[in-house]
């Protein structure tokens, strides 16, 4: 029987119309070999505006990520770029490209296609390994850099040695593109300090036939070019300036990748610890995540940060304020500082 009514679905609308009306709109770019990638844009770019890309994890579209509690944010100081990356949202490729420099590269087209020829980046999850990719393949293109709870240094043998909750990448597959309410409220109780509760069957239902019934093998696919043979002396370093910002009690990936990139790229990056939050810190203190960004982001009008809102530690080996699944993540070897927020 046909369903007359999918909440899904009402939602995708409601945040279409929220984009449209924050001045974006919708844009599809056929890249010429076999890709295709939807992504919202200014409907007028201001000249006087930093140009803003922001880069989804796994989950729905783009719009259920950045919207519509971050974007009016930012619309008011940037030209905000928000693409559907590939096998997401309306972007697709026919390539077999999987990795996550191949998502870079199509991203950076789209934005030259845009005429944008300098931008700052914010990636969450999944995003943030693509925007650690495009800023070391487009260095003078990327001008800041924002990784958001992304597992930029984790190495395959992470999964053996139990550093994630999962233990091998056919689990985390399971996990993170669920076919199934059981998995959907797996999913959330790993990525919510407190998960919604009791959320009935029939949203989740619909939710999965919704936004993850297509491009389910090409999905995990992505997952499992993420880790394979990944080795963090093979990961460049990028120049340009970082902010990293994680939750403390991150399931997904474990805040010890936190204290990994930011010993990975020393005293050109910065750490941002979101206290008693996980994964989904995008949601569960939104305000703060956007104080963060805001000051890192547009530098020319930060102020001072209040002793009352924020603690700055010397980041040394003697500064271990927690443990993540047995790693000690604050062994650090610099003494750049890390913030650790209430």
């Amino acid at each position: 029987m046909t369903k007359c009514f999918s909440f899904t679905a009402s939602r995708n609308w409601c945040l279409k119309s929220s984009f449209s009306s924050s001045g974006l709109r919708s844009t599809v770019t056929d890249l010429g070999d076999g890709t295709v990638i939807h992504c919202w844009v200014p409907k007028t770019r201001k000249e006087t505006r930093p140009d803003l890309l922001l880069l989804h994890g796994f989950g729905a579209n783009a719009m259920w990520q950045w919207g519509p509690d971050i974007l009016p944010r930012f619309v008011r100081h940037f030209n905000v770029y928000v693409p559907d990356l590939v096998f997401f949202g309306d972007s697709y490729t026919t390539r077999g490209d999987r990795s996550e420099s191949f998502q870079a590269q199509c991203v950076y087209r789209v934005m030259e296609r845009n005429s944008v020829r300098r931008m700052r980046v914010v990636g969450l999850s999944y995003g943030g390994f693509v925007a650690y990719s495009l800023a070391a393949q487009f260095k003078e293109a990327v001008e800041r850099v924002v990784i958001c709870c992304a597992g930029v240094c984790l190495e395959e043998r992470d999964l053996a040695e139990g550093l994630f909750v999962v233990k091998d990448l056919e689990e985390a597959a399971d996990m993170l593109v669920p076919q199934t309410p059981a998995k959907m409220k797996e999913l959330m109780r790993l990525t919510f300090v407190k998960p919604p509760v009791k959320t009935p069957n029939c949203i989740l239902v619909d939710f999965i036939d919704e936004m993850n019934k297509e491009h389910i093998e090409e999905k995990r696919e992505l997952i499992n070019a993420l880790a394979k043979g990944r080795k963090l002396s093979e990961i460049p370093k990028i120049p340009q300036p970082t902010m990293i910002i994680w939750g403390d009690k991150d399931q997904v990936f474990p805040l010890e990748l936190g204290y990994r990139l930011k010993r990975h790229l020393g005293d050109n990056a910065d750490l941002v610890v979101l206290k008693n939050t996980g994964h989904a810190y995008i949601v569960e203190k939104t305000k703060e995540f956007y104080k963060h960004l805001k000051l890192f982001l547009l530098p020319q009008v930060s102020p001072i940060p209040s002793p009352l809102s924020t603690t700055t530690i010397a980041a040394t080996p003697t500064t271990t304020t927690a443990t993540t699944n047995g790693h000690d993540p604050h062994h650090l070897n610099n003494n750049s500082p890390v913030t650790v927020t209430t």
